[in-house]
């Protein structure tokens, strides 16, 4: 039988709970988007912890019991941009939007936020040294990145007598990023349309094939 003793130990020795909400995966999701938000307007390496939690409603010391490190944070935002990213993929193809503008749609709702699209492409900038927090992210991104440029939906998937399927990938990946750059120097030249053309070309290999003959 437990006596009253024996049971106000055991009450004790029971870890705390933090709140019903505190653990949720929406309580994650709520403090990856703070800092998201922070790391947008200070850029990865000038944000801080503390800004993060306050963007969250929560002590720094709660911040801490969620993510031990900026780390950790920018993983997970990272993850988080990819989650959406896709998501709004998915909702253009499921729109019946022709396959050759897929990506300058992509595109034009990166272009609308201008303040994002300069911090996302800093850190993957920054990313390319190994050393970076976020190197291998990026790295396993890219590889995602092919996977889904090969598949049939973007219709990238055909060699042809002047490109391999692989080097039409490249060409999609190299324009995307340079696209990003152009619009970020000069917002009020018009360049979508170069995507779309990119796409319609290296989604025809009837097309690379009459003009190798």
């Amino acid at each position: 039988m437990t006596t009253t003793a024996e049971q106000e130990n055991e009450t004790k020795a029971a870890p705390r709970r933090r709140g019903p909400y505190s653990s949720t995966p929406a309580r994650r999701t709520e403090i990856v988007r703070a800092a998201s938000a922070s790391f947008a307007e200070h850029g990865y390496e000038r944000a801080s912890l503390r800004d993060i939690a306050a963007r969250a409603n929560l002590t720094h010391a709660a911040l801490l019991r969620h993510f031990a490190t900026k780390d950790d944070l920018l993983l997970a935002a990272l993850a988080q941009r990819d989650a959406d990213d896709e998501e709004f993929a998915r909702r253009i193809l499921e729109s019946k939007v022709p396959k050759e503008k897929v990506m300058s749609n992509i595109l034009q709702e990166e272009f609308a936020r201008p303040e994002q699209l300069r911090n996302w492409l800093a850190i993957t900038i920054a990313a390319t040294n190994p050393n970076h927090p976020a190197h291998d992210f990026f790295i396993a991104r890219r590889e995602r990145m092919r996977q889904h440029f090969t598949s049939k939906r973007l219709a990238t998937t055909q060699d042809s007598k002047e490109l391999s399927a692989d080097d039409k990938v490249t060409m999609v990946m190299a324009m995307v990023d340079g696209l990003r750059i152009q619009f970020l120097l000069d917002p009020q030249r018009a360049t979508l349309h170069l995507m779309d053309t990119l796409m319609q070309f290296i989604a025809s290999p009837e097309q690379t094939q009459s003009q190798s003959d």
